[in-house]
């Protein structure tokens, strides 16, 4: 009996492990983490140019760090900046709220690796398919000079919103 349940138990981590679909990774190497939703929500942002409605979500390393106050924030910090199209609710239009789905941005702190980027490592993934964005890293470079004019701020637009 106990050898039967054994193989039951290996059959059942076998399957699982068979039916996860590894998550997709970004032209320079960061993989998306798929856990990003589960996260606690650091902050909303609205961006006017793209009509873009925000969640800045982080991983515990992060949202403790944020809280501390602590800057620059310590590696192993991820930031994910999740994106939808903004639209006017038709029954209430002085509402703005989420509409399709557009990417999930993330930043991973990392000194070492990213060096050159403010110890900051930068992925995109658009679409309800998560792909990553572009051919190659290049996009990188698009990132961090948007986020230079913050780097007082540990090149972060978003502080932790202290709430009652």
């Amino acid at each position: 009996m106990r050898k039967l349940v054994l193989v039951g138990i290996s059959l059942l981590l076998i399957a699982g492990s068979l039916g996860a679909a590894e998550p997709p990774v970004s032209p320079n190497g960061i993989a998306l983490f798929p856990e990003y939703m589960n996260w606690r929500v650091i902050a909303p942002s609205y961006r006017e140019d793209k009509g873009h409605i925000r969640i800045i979500t982080g991983n515990e390393t992060a949202v403790q760090a944020l809280r501390a106050g602590t800057l620059p924030l310590p590696d192993g910090c991820v930031l994910a900046k999740v994106a939808w199209k903004a639209e006017k609710n038709p029954a209430f239009p002085v509402a703005t709220e989420p509409g399709a789905f557009v990417q999930v941005e993330f930043m991973v702190k990392n000194s070492e690796i990213y060096k050159k980027t403010g110890g900051w490592g930068f992925a995109r993934f658009v679409g309800n398919e998560l792909k990553p964005y572009g051919k190659d890293a290049d996009f990188v470079a698009e990132c961090f000079g948007c986020h230079t004019p913050v780097a007082s701020n540990d090149y972060l637009f978003t502080k932790s919103v202290k709430t009652p």
